[in-house]
């Protein structure tokens, strides 16, 4: 079934990309200015259509059970590769197999393992199929965002434009910032008194308007201001909100 991805339907996609579970179709309807049932009725489409292949809930093993989750780089024939993905998916501990249109590194397995013994016990699953995994990680954590050009026209785009990481585990950041940001209209100094900017982050510098400038306390923050971040102990998701759209 063919299915024309027309505004209404990639509205409907970037709701439900952002987050399926609390997203309702007359809150989708309002946005886009259709009935309730339209929306209901395309999401039906989608679905039928397999443009849409599922909901699946974004879990984070280490937090539910201390569980480590692993990901092996492997090689696979390119004419078996699509064989192998299916046997890999039925191994116990995998949750995710991505085929990748290479030569090499093309297929990736993660898995979930109560422990170093298990995940190697995975690997050993892995090879039995004839797969060779050129590298294995383990994974910290996984962000995930709507598509962008399938949402509203006037969406502000994300803060972050840039990220260096630095020795001593110093990271170094560049965000514009939006309209709606918790730090926009306010000094340094009172974003820092307020607890809106973290102690562990320095502003160095300001780009506004092809002008470079040094920043002191009460230099306040501008709307579509560059600004370069030096956090001294690495960016976290929290540390990052000052910076991000407030819906």
């Amino acid at each position: 079934m063919d299915i024309r991805l027309d505004e209404v339907n990639r509205r409907i996609i970037h709701a439900l990309m952002d987050d399926a579970r609390n997203t309702s179709a007359p809150m989708i309807a309002e946005e886009v200015g259709v009935s309730p049932a339209t929306i209901r009725n395309r999401i039906n489409q989608l679905e039928d259509a397999n443009v849409i292949r599922g909901y699946h809930a974004s879990v984070d093993f280490e937090r539910a059970d201390g569980r480590l989750r692993n990901l092996y780089v492997c090689n696979a024939p390119v004419e078996e590769r699509e064989r192998l993905a299916q046997q890999a998916r039925v191994i116990p501990g995998v949750v995710n197999v991505r085929e990748l249109m290479t030569g090499r590194r093309n297929l990736h397995v993660l898995a979930v393992g109560e422990g170093t013994s298990d995940l190697r016990r995975v690997a050993r699953e892995i090879a039995k199929l004839g797969i060779e995994i050129e590298d294995e990680d383990l994974v910290q954590s996984e962000h995930f965002d709507p598509y962008q050009p399938f949402g509203p026209d006037d969406e502000e785009p994300t803060a972050l434009s840039e990220f260096i990481s630095l020795s001593g585990g110093a990271e170094v950041l560049e965000v514009t910032i939006p309209d709606s940001a918790p730090i926009a209209g306010l000094t340094l100094e009172e974003a820092g008194r307020r607890g809106v900017l973290a102690d562990q982050l320095l502003v160095v510098s300001i780009e506004r308007d092809d002008e470079v400038i040094t920043p002191h306390g009460d230099t306040a923050i501008r709307t579509d201001d560059l600004v370069t971040v030096l956090c001294r102990d690495g960016v976290t998701e929290e540390r990052l909100e000052a910076f991000e759209s407030v819906e």
